[in-house]
């Protein structure tokens, strides 16, 4: 065979392109269906792949755990709530007062975990949950919004913000106490209005 024939059998760079995007959605399609039946935690990357019916090898070539599995899965989710957080319209985006925003992103985020805390669970809690992107964006704007309040030393008050919207929290109060979505945001919007009421944090 001829060195040109021999390049002819190659894989074209498209052709590899959509073998990936193809591997990729039925990674995440599969993974989905299993964090949503088992406990997150307990799902492995053997599951994964079985599911999916790809390699391991293939698997592995785009995500390192489960873990990074369930956050790819978030990711578009959480990056949705950034873009209305940014550009909607109030209260949850700009254009509110302080208070009436951040009751309204509690509000969102009930939401998304009540739709998605399968996905929350497995992208990672206790320290993992802080070095995510979106944790990331939520702090940056809970802190902008306890800044505009007046709130003192928002640095450190943005963490307390958003220490009752961890997955484990939330799952806990969901299923360990039972209480609905709407008795948690509601309590979230009372806390709102008790912390950016006050002017003496220190």
């Amino acid at each position: 065979m001829s060195s040109r024939d021999e390049l002819r059998t190659l894989p074209r760079p498209r052709t590899r392109r959509i073998d990936a995007v193809r591997n990729r959605e039925q990674i995440l399609a599969a993974a989905d269906q299993l964090f949503a039946e088992r406990d997150p935690r307990t799902v492995t990357m053997d599951q994964i792949a079985k599911a999916a019916g790809v390699g391991r090898a293939t698997l592995y070539r785009r995500f390192p755990d489960p873990r990074a599995v369930a956050a790819a899965l978030l990711d578009e989710h959480e990056r949705l709530l950034q873009e209305r957080l940014t550009y909607g319209p109030p209260p949850l985006g700009p254009g509110a007062p302080a208070a009436e925003r951040l009751a309204a992103f509690y509000t969102a985020a009930v939401e998304l975990l009540e739709r998605h805390l399968p996905l929350a669970l497995g992208a990672g809690t206790g320290p993992a949950r802080y070095t995510g992107d979106a944790y990331g964006d939520w702090r940056r704007h809970v802190r902008a919004l306890l800044a505009e309040a007046g709130v003192e030393d928002p640095d450190a008050w943005a963490d307390i913000a958003l220490s009752p919207l961890a997955p484990d929290a939330y799952q806990y109060q969901r299923h360990g106490r039972g209480l609905s979505p709407e008795r948690i945001a509601r309590a979230l919007g009372a806390l709102t209005h008790r912390l950016l009421s006050s002017r003496e944090m220190g």
